[in-house]
């Protein structure tokens, strides 16, 4: 499908599979960069100009990054050596439930916030916030405002002459949210450097992890202290929201499904026997759990649409018709995983499509019926840990904890909606202990269907009243 929105460059939408292979097999280099214009809000303190989320591909600044992330972060040796720190917040997280016994629990809650944790201490060995505590939902309601910014129709994306005016004031809101995520990130570095000056014993100066390899990076040359705080924020945003929307979504699916729960947590026993802690290791070897898991990020991606690609260069067909250079390339992941010619009844949470037809699908993107990271060269680097982190939560808190839908026990059994989990209370048992739950906030991100259908609200409407705004009224 191929749009022309305001006066930018033509768009061309991908949705099917077909489509989707074409363009990833054999114009992938060709598609590499990212759309120009970056969307206003992104441009929000140059950040879209040093993070490698949206710097183009053939940027060297771009394959420096991206190339640290890989060597030190995503790599098999540096996953090894934090998997301790990893699987110690994850216990963390299920204590913490526990000792809410007999309360009312916003799963939701705790979970963003052992993520954030979890990703924290992962690459700087700190926590940031309380588990559960309002500072938690503080800076998710900050980085939510950022992707909504980043997602909704922009009158300066659309008419980029406009744009030095900000006239929906989105850049300068996304400037401020953006401020309070560094702020934080950058009180973690200042902390560690300030740490390492006073300290006289060189053994102790440093904590081993992902910070210290950028501060040392950092103090070679090689990057830049801005770089630093930007490296982490791309990796710690992208990193904590992923494992948190993922895990959220699997439970809410589990609990409308008390037969594929049970499945899973009689896998869970039979493996790990009369263990009281799951460890990587053990979720590692769980195939219904990671059929969950995929399941639940093929009907609810994180990401529905993934960043918008650019036609780099000219040459680039799709389904025979040419797409014509400088031209913005949208894959529709939400549908292209629900594509009927893909998957047998698409709408379907069905874990064990993954154990029959589907069971050589994985996450890497090179099946491209099922891209929740995206493929290619922009495939999301941060694969490798989503593969470890979400399936050791989701089998920590089905191990520790008895789920019970206590709507549905009582004959007033609510659907959690496809697009909103509305307030779904359930019941647990931990430690013979009663825990009841609640879910709140599983919400997907702005859809395709979402762009456009507030296109005329949010941009079009703005521009007609400028417009009319600088005509004089006896013309009118």
């Amino acid at each position: 499908m191929r749009l022309q929105l305001g006066l930018s460059a033509a768009v061309v939408v991908v949705s099917s599979r077909g489509a989707a292979k074409e363009e990833f097999t054999r114009h992938d280099r060709r598609l590499a960069a990212r759309a120009v214009p970056v969307p206003d809000a992104a441009r929000a303190l140059g950040f879209s100009q040093r993070s490698m989320i949206w710097l183009p591909s053939s940027d060297p600044r771009w394959k420096n990054l991206r190339g640290i992330v890989a060597a030190h972060v995503f790599a098999p040796r540096s996953l090894a050596a934090a998997r301790g720190v990893r699987e110690r917040k994850v216990r963390d997280l299920v204590g913490h439930l526990r000792g809410r016994a007999g309360q009312v629990v916003d799963v939701g809650q705790a979970v963003y916030g052992g993520a954030l944790n979890l990703v924290s201490n992962a690459f700087c060995s700190a926590d940031v916030v309380d588990v559960g505590a309002a500072s938690a939902q503080g800076l998710r309601k900050v980085v939510e405002d950022l992707v909504e910014l980043i997602a909704k129709p922009n009158v300066s994306d659309l008419f980029p002459l406009l744009r030095p005016l900000d006239l929906q004031g989105r850049r300068r809101h996304a400037a401020r949210q953006m401020e309070k995520v560094l702020r934080v990130l950058d009180g973690i570095v200042y902390r560690r450097l300030a740490s390492s000056a006073s300290s006289t014993d060189k053994q102790q100066q440093g904590q081993g992890d992902f910070l210290d390899t950028l501060l040392e990076l950092m103090f070679t040359g090689k990057i830049t202290r801005e770089d630093v705080t930007t490296i982490l924020s791309d990796v710690f945003i992208a990193g904590s929201d992923t494992i948190a929307i993922t895990v959220e979504w699997a439970m809410a699916e589990l609990l409308r499904d008390p037969t594929a729960m049970g499945k899973v947590r009689a896998e869970i026993t039979g493996a790990l026997g009369g263990k009281d802690a799951v460890e990587e290791p053990d979720a590692a070897g769980l195939p219904h759990l990671r059929a969950v898991m995929k399941e639940a990020m093929r009907l609810h991606p994180v990401a529905p649409i993934l960043l918008p690609h650019r036609a780099a260069e000219d040459g680039v067909e799709i389904g025979g018709y040419a797409v014509p250079r400088g031209s913005t390339v949208i894959f529709n992941a939400w549908a292209i995983m629900r594509d009927p010619a893909c998957w047998e009844r698409p709408d379907e949470f069905r874990p064990e499509r993954f154990l029959e037809e589907a069971a050589e699908v994985e996450f890497r993107g090179k099946d491209l019926e099922f891209i929740p990271f995206g493929s290619g060269r922009r495939v999301c680097p941060g694969v490798p840990m989503a593969e470890r982190v979400v399936p050791l939560i989701l089998a920590s808190l089905l191990h520790a904890f008895e789920w019970r839908h206590a709507r549905r026990e009582a004959g007033r059994a609510r659907e959690v909606h496809h697009r909103q989990c509305h307030g779904c209370p359930s019941q647990g048992r931990a430690c013979r202990r009663r825990l009841v739950v609640f879910f709140a906030g599983c919400s997907e991100r702005v859809a395709l269907g979402q762009y456009y259908s507030a296109f005329m609200k949010d941009c079009i409407e703005p521009t007609v009243h400028l417009l009319l705004s600088c005509i004089p009224a006896e013309y009118y």
